[in-house]
């Protein structure tokens, strides 16, 4: 069984945290993976920095920018990653876009996540439809779970669509922004959680977008069984630092 199914199974409340790798420094990103799983946080989703991101708000726009800048590249991420199952053993997932996917090989780019120990993946522009015609034989044959964002904007139909093509969990983006930290969320959000709930999907549910503090995190997860923080991470590794991350995880859990 996938790191990301046997971790879904457990009887508790997920939390997972984006990070862009390759920020601050180039060198941190096996540092800052060490650190959360020691702070106790449950999946870890990787960002590969990309020059034209389309779901990111400003904070993680950043990130990538100054990654990139700092020499970050799909190679030079495989090849700080290639000891990381010697350290740490919760559920890493690669989230980026699909044109540096596509121009590493995906076969050849989905035997590199098999083979450094990633277990899944996030593509928001892949199209659920074009992955299941084209690539899922591929992230099968490589032992990865492709992670679908859904939004209060998807209709039922193509929520249930995806739902039977996928094989670990919905991402349910919380409103239709771009990602960023919030206050609290509205009776509008509230209202998608529980309808989503409400249909009862094969797969379970992780909240990700507007979630930074204890308040925020309870509340996507009172009808969801976890939830993704991003922005308010890279916020605060960017204030200070990586050697701080426990205190973060600490204010969330």
């Amino acid at each position: 069984m996938n790191r990301i199914q046997t971790k879904l199974q457990e009887d508790k409340k997920l939390l997972s945290i984006y990070f862009t790798a390759g920020y601050p420094n180039i060198n941190d990103t096996v540092s800052v993976i060490q650190n959360l799983e020691k702070s106790g946080v449950d999946m870890i989703e990787i960002g590969l920095p990309f020059s034209d991101p389309l779901a990111d708000g400003p904070t993680i726009q950043a990130s990538s920018t100054q990654a990139l800048k700092n020499g970050m590249t799909s190679e030079l991420l495989f090849e700080q990653l290639k000891d990381i199952r010697k350290s740490v053993s919760i559920p890493l997932i690669i989230m980026g876009y699909f044109n540096p996917m596509l121009q590493y090989g995906v076969e050849a780019f989905c035997e590199k996540c098999q083979e450094v120990g990633i277990d899944g993946l996030i593509i928001p522009d892949l199209p659920v439809d074009v992955y299941h015609s084209d690539y899922k034989a591929i992230f099968e044959k490589y032992d990865l779970i492709n992670v679908f964002l859904i939004t209060p904007q998807t209709s039922d139909e193509r929520i249930r669509y995806i739902d039977s093509v996928s094989d670990g969990f919905i991402y349910m983006v919380s409103s239709t922004s771009t990602t960023g930290a919030k206050v609290g969320f509205g009776d509008i959000q509230t209202e998608y959680f529980e309808r989503i709930a409400n249909m009862n999907l094969n797969n379970p549910q992780i909240v990700g977008f507007g979630i930074s503090n204890n308040e925020t995190f309870t509340q996507a997860t009172k009808h969801a069984k976890g939830a993704i923080i991003g922005s308010a991470f890279v916020k605060h590794v960017t204030n200070n630092g990586v050697k701080t991350i426990n205190t973060f995880v600490k204010t969330i859990l």
